[in-house]
C-alpha cells in the first residue's frame, strides 16, 4: 500500500512540474526580431541613427516598432538623469532607457509583453 501512494505522490508531483514549467515556459516566450526603425528622425542631430534590434514578446513586429518610434521620440525630449537610466510612462508601457555603454539600451513593459531595442 505504501508503495502505491509513494508512486502517486510521485506521479502527482512530476505532472504538476510539468504544468509549472509550461507556465514558465509560456511567461519567457523566445523574444521576435522586428527589425529596425530606419532614420525616424530626419533633419535633426540624430538623422541617420536608427532604432535596432528591436525584439518583441507578445506584441506584433509593427506593433512593436511603433512602440520603440513613439516611445524613443519622448524619451529624447526627458533631460537624461545622472545615473544614466531614463524612466517614464508612454501610453500605458512602462519604459526604461539605460543610456550608459556605447549604446542606449531601452525596454518598454506593458503586463507580460515586452518590446525591446537600441539607439
Amino acid at each position: 500500500m505504501k508503495a502505491l501512494l509513494t508512486g502517486a505522490l510521485v506521479a502527482a508531483g512530476v505532472a504538476s512540474g510539468a504544468v509549472a514549467s509550461g507556465a514558465a515556459a509560456a511567461d519567457a516566450a523566445e523574444p521576435k526580431a522586428c527589425g529596425r526603425v530606419e532614420n525616424p528622425y530626419p533633419g535633426t542631430r540624430y538623422e541617420g541613427e536608427d532604432l535596432k534590434r528591436i525584439r518583441a514578446v507578445g506584441v506584433s513586429c509593427p506593433g512593436a516598432r511603433r512602440v520603440a518610434r513613439r516611445a524613443h521620440r519622448k524619451a529624447l525630449g526627458i533631460t537624461p538623469p545622472p545615473s544614466g537610466v531614463r524612466q517614464f510612462t508612454w501610453k500605458g508601457w512602462s519604459v526604461t532607457g539605460d543610456l550608459r555603454g556605447d549604446h542606449d539600451r531601452y525596454v518598454a513593459r506593458r503586463g507580460a509583453k515586452r518590446v525591446r531595442w537600441l539607439f
